[in-house]
């Protein structure tokens, strides 16, 4: 006589609940990734294959060094940067955006400050190509093409 066990053990496991759980932390990092924002500054960056504009910026802001600026070709003091933006932006509309020509020499912080005056004051600003010659204002130039090599 053969005693039979109504009690078997399965050896095998179910994933469904494992399944579950990844959905759930997939689900939660995407959730959880579109909710954090970067503190970035809007800019708008130049197009590069777009042709120059002839037309000359309203509010031109140049930055030639860390204690250099010239505002629309006026010299300015960097601690009077801001009165003089606020003052030179009251005289334009909002669509007009304040073209910000930067040498390289200058720092990053000096570069970010000026950003940042422009973000408080909520004010449009548009990175331009490196700045020219201060001499060079009166007569435009031409692009410099390259040449090809054979």
């Amino acid at each position: 006589m053969a005693i039979r066990s109504t009690h078997k053990v399965d050896a095998g496991f179910s994933l469904s609940s494992m399944t579950d759980l990844v959905f759930l932390l997939l689900i939660f990092f995407v959730i959880v990734s579109t909710m954090v924002s970067p503190f970035a500054l809007p800019v708008d960056l130049p197009k590069g294959h777009s042709k120059p504009s002839r037309e000359q910026p309203k509010v031109a802001l140049r930055l030639e060094s860390a204690d250099k600026a010239l505002l629309n070709g006026q010299p300015v003091a960097p601690s009077g940067l801001e009165p003089a933006l606020i003052a030179e932006m009251a005289r334009h509309t909002a669509q007009d955006a304040i073209v910000l020509r930067v040498a390289q020499e200058v720092p990053t912080g000096v570069m970010v400050h000026v950003l940042d005056i422009a973000k408080r004051n909520k004010w449009r600003i548009v990175l331009a190509g490196a700045p020219t010659p201060a001499t060079a204002d009166a007569a435009p130039t031409a692009p410099a093409t390259p040449t090809p090599t054979p």
